[in-house]
């Protein structure tokens, strides 16, 4: 009894824990997928184009989400962003977004993730979430 005692307050803790790794695996990967329109933007931006959808600068077509993302993709001189809807996933980053925001005057991005507990994001410096 006192093992199976055990055991039962091992899993206890062990679970929480491990939902928590499980769902900021999911928020990184989602993050690396939306990243990678960073540079298509930049690209179009350069070349004087604008973008409305997100398979214009190298990403999954809106309609047809990877197994982390949903894209959204919108340029224009003033203003340019990315965001990835997370698909499936725990509960705390599944249907959340992520927006990569890029500054017209510098050209750097932000990551922003407002309704994401900043615990399963990691650092600030990575991406803004909802403090908890």
């Amino acid at each position: 009894m006192i093992v199976v005692a055990i055991i039962g307050i091992l899993a206890t803790l062990a679970i929480p824990a491990y939902q928590d790794y499980v769902a900021r695996s999911k928020f990184g990967v989602a993050l690396a997928e939306v990243s990678a329109g960073k540079v298509g933007i930049d690209t179009r931006l350069n070349d004087g184009e604008t973008v409305s959808k997100p398979e214009e600068v190298g990403l999954a077509a809106a309609d047809k989400p990877t197994a982390n993302c949903k894209f959204g993709a919108a340029a224009d001189p003033d203003a340019a962003s990315l965001t990835c809807q997370i698909v499936a996933g725990p509960v705390g980053v599944k249907d959340q977004t992520i927006t990569l925001t890029r500054d017209k005057d510098t050209g750097a991005w932000s990551c922003s993730a407002a309704t994401v507990p900043q615990k399963l994001i990691g650092r600030e410096a990575v991406c803004k979430g909802k403090a908890t």
